[in-house]
Order: C-alpha cells, then sequence, then structure tokens
C-alpha cells in the first residue's frame, strides 16, 4: 500500500478519498497492474535496493511518440481511450483513428503491444468447452458426408449445431458456400464456424449475424424475407399457399411487420441486436417448425391473423389501389371511430406514414394502425395512441385534450337516440380508473402502470367499444377470465376470422344455388 502512496500519484488518490466509486477504481487498476511481470520485477527491484539501503528511485515518465500521444510507462495501468486533440471521429471498436499513428500504449523500447478488443458486438463467443462440443458434434454428422452435405443433411446440422430453426439451412449454407453451391463440405463449415459463428456470445447473436447484410449494424424488412419465404414454403400448414404467389407475398410481407411491430420498438425499420434479444421472436421461430398447425403460432406468424387483417384492408380499400384515404378509415368496425382520431392517424401523429402517396395510409401503415387499435394495451400501442390525443406535444394529456376528443363523442351519442355521458362524470371515472399521478393530468407513465387504460382511448374516440365498456357485456368478461393468455388482438382476431369465414361460405352458398331455386326459397 505504501506504493500507492507514491509522488506520482498522490493527487489521485487524495481526489479518489472523497469518491468511493473512484476508490474502488482505483483498487481495481492497481491489482490489475500489480499482477503484470513488468510491475512484479519492478516491486522486487525496489525492495532489493529497499534492503540495501539504497535510494528509491522513481518509474521513467512515460515517452511521448511522434503525433504527440503519450505512451504509457511499463508498470502503469492503462487509461480508458480518451478523444485526442488530432481526434476526427466518433471511436468505435471497430475504428481505431490513431492506428496510422501507432500504438495507444509503448514500451520504453519503443515496443509495440497489441491491445485487446473491449467490445464485440456478438459478444465474448463461445466457451472452449461448448466450442469443443459443437464442432465434435459437427464432426459426426459430416462423418456421414464425406463429399459434402446437401441442404436436407446439411438442415440438422443448422438446428441441432448452430440453434436455429431448418429452414434456416439455404441462408447458412449461402454463407457458408457461396450464393450457388449446393453442398458444404466439412472445411468450408469448419472455416465459417471458427471465423463467425463460434465467436457469438448465444443463439441470438447468431440469428442476427445470420440474417443481418455484411457490415449492417441493425436488421432491415429485406433481411427476413429470405428465411421466411423458405419457411413459407416448406411449412405443412401452408402447403395451400403453394400456388398462389400473390398470397405468399402478402402472408411473408405481413410476418415481417409483425416481427418489426413487437420487436423493434423503436419503429424506426432497423432492428438492433438488443432489441432481438429482449424480444421472443427467436422462441417463436423454433415453435414454427414444431408445429404443424401455423394457427397454433399466435404471435408473428398465425395465418388467420394475416388473413383477417389483409381482409379488414381490402374491405376499406374500395378502390383496391392498395391504399386507404381518410373516408375509408371512417368506414373501420361500422364507423366506430370519430372524425377528429382519424385526423391525428393522419397527421401522422402515432406513426410517419410508410406511404408514398400523401395523405394516404398504404398497407404498412394499416398493419400498425390495426395493431394498435385491436390491442391498445400493448405498450407500443399505448405510445402509439398516446401521441394522437397529445395534441400539444408536451408528454401530458390534460383536461383540455380529453374534453376535444370526448366531445365528439357526446354528439355521436346524441345522434344515435342516447343519453350522453356528461363529460365531468366521465372524466371523474376516467381518473379514478387511471390514478395518475397528478389528478387531471394523464401521462404514458401512467398509461403504461394500468390495466385498464385501453379503456381510457376506447372512451375517447371508439364508440363501439365505449357502449361496450359501458354495459360490461357479462359474457365478454367470463371470456376473458377463462382465456387469460389470449391477447385482445387475439380474442379479436379469432372472431373476425369467423366471421370472414362465414361470409365467404354464405357467399359461396349464393353463387351455387341456381336462380329457380334461390326464388322458391
Amino acid at each position: 500500500r505504501d506504493l500507492r502512496r507514491a509522488p506520482h500519484a498522490g493527487s489521485e488518490i487524495n481526489a479518489a478519498a472523497r469518491f468511493p466509486s473512484s476508490k474502488l477504481k482505483l483498487d481495481e487498476l492497481f491489482v490489475s497492474w500489480l499482477s503484470m511481470k513488468e510491475s512484479q520485477n519492478l516491486v522486487y527491484e525496489l525492495l532489493k535496493d529497499a534492503k540495501l539501503g539504497k535510494a528509491l528511485r522513481q518509474p521513467k515518465p512515460a515517452a511521448v511518440n511522434g503525433s504527440g500521444v503519450k505512451s504509457a510507462a511499463i508498470g502503469t495501468p492503462p487509461r480508458s481511450p480518451q478523444k485526442g486533440a488530432g481526434y476526427a471521429g466518433t471511436f468505435s471498436p471497430t475504428r481505431r483513428p490513431l492506428s496510422r499513428q501507432g500504438s495507444l500504449f509503448k514500451s520504453e523500447a519503443n515496443e509495440k503491444q497489441q491491445i485487446p478488443t473491449f467490445y464485440r458486438p456478438g459478444g465474448e463467443g463461445l466457451s472452449e468447452e461448448v466450442n469443443a462440443g459443437k464442432v465434435a458434434m459437427a464432426e459426426r454428422m459430416f462423418e456421414r458426408h464425406m463429399a459434402g452435405m446437401n441442404v436436407e443433411a446439411f438442415a440438422d446440422v443448422v438446428r441441432d449445431v448452430i440453434g436455429l430453426p431448418r429452414y434456416f439451412a439455404k441462408r447458412v449454407m449461402k454463407l457458408v458456400a457461396g450464393a450457388n453451391a449446393e453442398v458444404v463440405t466439412r472445411e468450408q463449415w469448419l472455416g465459417h464456424w471458427n471465423s463467425t459463428l463460434r465467436r457469438q456470445k448465444d443463439v441470438h447473436a447468431t440469428l442476427f449475424e445470420t440474417l443481418r447484410r455484411p457490415n449492417a449494424r441493425a436488421l432491415e424488412y429485406s433481411d427476413f424475407y429470405e428465411v421466411l419465404t423458405e419457411m413459407m414454403q416448406t411449412h405443412p400448414g401452408l402447403e395451400f399457399l403453394r400456388h398462389t404467389q400473390e398470397f405468399q407475398e402478402r402472408y411473408v410481407e405481413t410476418v415481417v411487420y409483425r416481427i418489426f411491430y413487437e420487436c423493434n420498438t423503436t419503429w424506426n425499420g432497423r432492428m438492433t441486436l438488443r432489441e432481438l434479444r429482449k424480444s421472443d421472436l427467436l422462441e417463436h421461430m423454433l415453435l414454427v417448425e414444431d408445429e404443424e398447425d401455423i394457427n397454433r403460432i399466435l404471435k408473428y406468424f398465425s395465418y388467420e391473423h394475416f388473413y383477417v387483417i389483409y381482409c379488414k384492408f381490402w374491405e376499406l380499400d374500395t378502390d383496391h389501389d392498395f391504399y386507404i384515404d381518410r373516408e375509408d378509415l371512417l368506414q373501420y368496425a361500422n364507423h366506430a371511430l370519430t372524425y377528429r382520431i382519424v385526423a391525428r392517424i393522419f397527421d401522422q401523429a402515432g406513426r410517419l406514414f410508410k406511404s408514398d402517396e400523401p395523405e394516404k395510409m398504404c398497407y404498412e401503415d394499416f398493419v400498425w394502425f390495426i395493431l394498435s387499435e385491436e390491442h391498445k394495451n400493448h405498450p407500443l400501442a399505448l405510445d402509439y395512441w398516446f401521441k394522437c390525443i397529445d395534441i400539444h406535444h408536451d408528454g401530458v394529456i390534460t383536461r383540455d385534450e380529453i374534453f376535444y376528443f370526448y366531445e365528439e363523442q357526446i354528439q355521436r351519442m346524441e345522434c344515435l337516440a342516447q343519453e350522453p355521458v356528461l363529460f365531468e362524470d366521465i372524466l371523474c371515472q376516467m381518473m379514478d380508473m387511471l390514478k395518475p399521478e397528478v389528478d387531471g393530468r394523464v401521462t404514458l407513465k401512467d398509461l403504461r402502470a394500468n390495466s385498464m387504460s385501453a379503456n381510457f382511448f376506447n372512451v375517447l374516440f371508439n364508440m363501439n367499444k365505449f357502449i361496450a365498456f359501458e354495459t360490461r357485456d357479462p359474457f365478454l368478461m367470463r371470456q376473458e377470465r377463462e382465456e387469460p393468455h389470449l391477447t385482445a388482438w387475439d380474442r379479436f382476431a379469432r372472431g373476425e376470422y369467423l366471421r370472414l369465414s362465414m361470409d365467404e361460405e354464405e357467399e359461396m352458398d349464393h353463387e351455387s344455388t341456381p336462380w329457380g331455386e334461390e326464388s322458391q326459397i
């Protein structure tokens, strides 16, 4: 401990005494410094000189290289990277702006030292034990295919060794052996494994690395189309789609939108590794492979859910130009929405439209709308509708904003010959239900902390759901209690699919009935 009181570090120690966290960091750096071979030699020399009665000599100061950057003296713990005078860009693990000027740390003999990378996008990689086990498993599989594996055989390696679904086999084969390869050899596999896959910390990092484009830092829509198309073409529950190219593309497109709606929490179309790790996407991708009935995978992949979304869009898109305008959206759910909320949606308050037609909503925009509308308690849906109601953009829904939207609901109730609920009564009821931190001022935090937040929005702009909330349908309430695993979206999609199926069957029966028989009926 006397060494830490050396004159050249005295001021830093005195300052650290006032800050316990700095003191702990200094202790950690000291232990790291003392474990270095050069440091131990220096300590032994100082102790030897002290025993012989010689005067203690101080370590030599750091040398300065030609670029003006100080090189650390031997035995001095390295400091965290700092911006030098000539620094021109943001520090990044993959960019080393001072590399042309020489190493940041040099010994007294001006010898270069290798600085370990302190951050790896995929993590630290697999442990030696796990890596050896996976390599041995792959070796046993390749022993049965000495000339190389085709896609079908390689799919077992993808699932058992890599941990990804088998329908990723073509994608991984392209990365391992090239775009036009028909087989993967043992040498090609081991090369890709050692250079890329074994460096990934977990299966999520492997999934991210497999899907992303070279040097990309995030996943985009296009990165998913190849593997999802392969899944669709090989899944037994989607075999009926193989002869309808248009609906194949629409199904894959819808699945991609649902994935980014749920996992890309910033809604910027660029999914990061952190967002991917926080999601349950990989779990459901594996479930899809093991489940023959695609409709049992409610999240992301259900064909029935796609059918509902697409048919609802098609119903509103009366001219079938694949765009929806304000008048079209007002017809949603039997004119359930108010003019004012539709205006806010087309003002792009909740989310910026991706449509290339001004004042029109494209299919992608509609997917975001319907998922948010039918599952308002979803955290991202709460954010969507909060932005729509927060006219002042101050992060608070005030009494005035509540009245602005509820005023139209009062007018609609009067037109329907129903006795309107007074604003003062509904405001009191909403405050009692939400229990905001400040009465009369609702924040997004208040909404996220309350399981009844969907009712707050329904009261303001959805007449059908407002009436359902007021009447408290006992059948629906009992159904929710009996199926707690289903979300509001799941229940809506199930009911709509049954309705749409019945309508389609009635149309088919009507078309197949001869005119004579119909008139007799």
